[in-house]
């Protein structure tokens, strides 16, 4: 288990390093909060000269790349532009959707509200995601998503799109977390008991694996679920 604001290191060379990122720690620097915890800094403590290539929500767990030279910034960067870099997210949602798999092609935009929330918007910019139904219960599924374009918050607004909210997104989804009074079809409570405590407080969202070329050689990275994604799914496998 990784604690909440750490790195697992996945993968080191002379070029890169691939880490696991802990959900609820930021990718990179906060702009307004530059002390926040967050992996570049963390990275940077074992690694002078690390350059940023992607990042991923700060609720999202998984595989993040950095760079340790410009040029292979430079050669990943671009592959990411040329959407040569395949990655693979799993996401628990509530509902199914409509297909087994397909693609989403809905352009995203920034709210007019100003509130950090995307929407899918005529005049927004071009995104495609696609996805594959990998189990189902009665009310949730989990879906395997590779985007093939890089907008903010893609995957959680293309499955909101399409009837599928992650679940405990808190911009999309339903609600922000997720308890077994959720799962289980009956829950019987005394009249002063409480409610049990969240299975999953938080987007669940993982990068799972990632997979490119650098130079002659090719690299494939995977990455389990992590505890709270797998609690939900035992949950779901004994109750759904």
């Amino acid at each position: 288990m990784i604690p909440k604001h750490s790195v697992e290191i996945i993968f080191e060379n002379e070029d890169f390093i691939v880490i696991n990122k802990a959900s609820g720690l930021l990718s990179i620097p906060d702009r307004f909060d530059p002390a926040k915890p967050n992996a570049f800094n963390m990275v940077s403590q074992k690694i002078q000269n690390l350059w940023v290539v992607h990042r991923i929500d700060r609720d999202t767990s998984g595989l993040l790349i950095f760079a340790k030279n410009a040029e292979t910034h430079k050669l990943l960067n671009l592959q990411f532009e040329n959407q040569q870099i395949h990655k693979l997210y799993i996401a628990i949602c509530q509902g199914t959707p409509p297909f087994e798999e397909g693609l989403i092609e809905a352009p995203i935009a920034h709210s007019a509200s100003n509130d950090g929330r995307m929407v899918i918007h005529p005049k927004g910019k071009t995104s495609e995601t696609l996805y594959k139904l990998s189990k189902t219960w009665k009310n949730f599924s989990q879906l395997e998503c590779k985007p093939l374009t890089g907008r903010t918050h893609q995957i959680r607004v293309h499955l909101a799109y399409i009837g599928c909210p992650i679940v405990g997104d808190p911009l999309y989804g339903l609600k922000p977390n997720l308890k077994i009074e959720d799962i289980k079809k009956k829950v019987y409570r005394g009249k002063f008991e409480e409610e049990g405590p969240d299975l999953i407080h938080r987007t669940a969202l993982h990068a799972s694996a990632i997979e490119f070329n650098l130079g002659d050689q090719k690299f494939h990275f995977n990455c389990p679920l992590p505890k709270d994604m797998r609690a939900v799914v035992n949950q779901l496998n004994k109750w759904q």
